[in-house]
């Protein structure tokens, strides 16, 4: 076997404070696995890296998102594209994923499942953070983060904002786009139903592309983030089944059928409808 001696150039002489285990901060990170089951099941350290991981890359998604959200209110489209490339990129990380726990099988989960009581993904702070700057905002789910001051502030700051997909609409409208003020002078905070003449501006963009080929990609771009997350829940909902099948969640909700629901909640529903209208005639 062939041998690779050390070049001459390589640093030894580090400390802690600026080698690679001290920047990545690798000595908190790889000791934040601590498994609860006694004696400890070999299975459970999957489970909690795989949602460490997860969590990890939910940051970067919501900072992504953030950097986007950034661009747009500068008016700056094609930067906010390229963040919107990246987090497909991302989302294609957390799908894959799920089939690695795929691995887990029911027997082994039962084994350790009742080490970590109620805990459950459905409390993710960040994960509701991520729908809300998507544009799915959802006042009920609040009460899960009251014992989490900072967390819950943070919620009820992203509640309030414009989502992605409203920021792209106010972009369209200082543009010149006929997006309707009531639309984007609004309570933020709130759900709004499809509105025919939002959805009427997207046909335009996409009836006429060559003319608004950046608005046309940003469309697009927000259609692949909107499917992917459907992907992922669709992923996520299987998984959860094939390993606990119908039993309630540890969070105390129905569990699949909880998940199943989820997959009727579609982000951006106005870039769905314009695909009907599209060469339709009026």
């Amino acid at each position: 076997m062939k041998k690779r001696k050390l070049e001459k150039s390589v640093h030894t002489n580090l400390s802690r404070d600026d080698d690679y285990t001290g920047y990545l901060q690798l000595d908190k990170l790889l000791d934040a696995q601590l498994p609860l089951s006694n004696p400890v099941h070999h299975d459970e350290m999957l489970f909690i890296i795989q949602h460490q991981v997860a969590e990890l890359w939910i940051k970067l998604l919501i900072h992504e998102v953030g950097g986007a959200i950034a661009h747009l209110r500068k008016d700056e489209l094609r930067q906010a594209v390229k963040n919107l490339a990246r987090v497909r990129h991302i989302q294609s990380q957390l799908y894959n994923q799920w089939q690695v726990l795929d691995t887990l099988t029911p027997s082994e989960y039962a084994e350790f499942r009742h080490v970590f009581g109620k805990a459950s993904g459905l409390q993710s702070a960040q994960y509701r953070i991520l729908e809300f700057i998507l544009g799915n905002k959802s006042h009920s789910t609040m009460v899960v983060y009251e014992h989490l001051p900072e967390w819950h502030a943070k919620l009820v700051s992203a509640m309030a904002a414009p989502s992605l997909y409203e920021e792209f609409l106010m972009y369209l409208a200082r543009r010149g786009m006929p997006v309707p003020k009531h639309v984007i002078n609004r309570d933020f905070g709130e759900n709004r139903d499809e509105d025919d003449e939002v959805v009427a501006v997207l046909r335009t963009i996409y009836e006429n592309r060559s003319t608004h080929w950046s608005r046309y990609e940003a469309c697009e771009a927000l259609m692949d983030i909107a499917n992917n997350f459907q992907f992922w829940r669709f992923h996520h909902m299987k998984t959860v089944e094939r390993i606990i099948g119908h039993k309630a969640g540890s969070g105390g909700s129905s569990g699949v059928m909880f998940l199943k629901k989820a997959l009727d909640i579609e982000f951006f529903p106005e870039l769905l409808r314009v695909r009907t209208e599209i060469g339709s005639s009026d």
